[in-house]
């Protein structure tokens, strides 16, 4: 079924319909079913392959819905982990700025745009902060039976400030691209009222 939609097909049908107009105007003669079988066959190789369709990956839109879903998973998990107070503050500003990335009312379609703000949203919530608290909770149990270490604390104090970075600049690249927009139509509007 699916050659008789095909490209060749419809390419060596043609052919064969001029094959049977020169028949029936007398031009082909006795040898008509050889220039039909002939001008079919010469349709269905000159016509170009068919094509495979593109693979169909999940839009930025979906792929945000997808790390709404993980983050509420990660906010869930974050809720039974005890940390220290400095930390607990360091990472409910983390996740603060990634909750206002990922609130659906607010920034979907501009982060849509930006497959790199997606994938760094992603690595996030799915990578970052859950490998930074669960790495601090098991060394911490080790620190407990080696005394005199350094603590694991403040790994995971430096790691949530390096994270909170990463996150305010891609706030600060989320904002930028908007101050841009409204740039370009105050531009815009300006120039047609000239």
């Amino acid at each position: 079924m699916a050659y008789l939609e095909s490209r060749k097909n419809l390419a060596g049908s043609a052919g064969g319909l001029a094959g049977l107009v020169l028949t029936f105007t007398g031009v082909a003669g006795a040898y008509w079913p050889v220039v039909v079988a002939g001008l079919y066959g010469a349709g269905a190789l000159i016509a170009p392959p068919e094509r495979p369709d593109p693979p169909d990956f999940p839009d930025p839109s979906a792929q945000l819905a997808e790390v709404r879903a993980d983050f509420e998973r990660l906010e869930a998990y974050l809720s039974g982990v005890d940390l220290p107070d400095a930390a607990a503050g360091r990472l409910g500003e983390l996740t603060g700025l990634l909750s206002a990335l990922l609130d659906p009312d607010w920034a979907p379609e501009i982060l849509a745009r930006d497959p790199e703000a997606v994938h760094a949203l992603s690595r996030a919530v799915r990578q970052d902060v859950p490998e930074a608290v669960d790495t601090f909770v098991r060394t911490r149990w080790w620190a407990r039976l080696a005394p005199g270490q350094e603590p694991p604390e403040r790994h995971l104090e430096h790691q949530l400030d390096l994270l909170g970075a990463e996150a305010l600049r891609l706030v600060e690249s989320v904002g930028e691209e908007e101050r841009q927009r409204q740039r370009t139509l105050s531009q815009y509007l300006k120039d047609r009222s000239e």
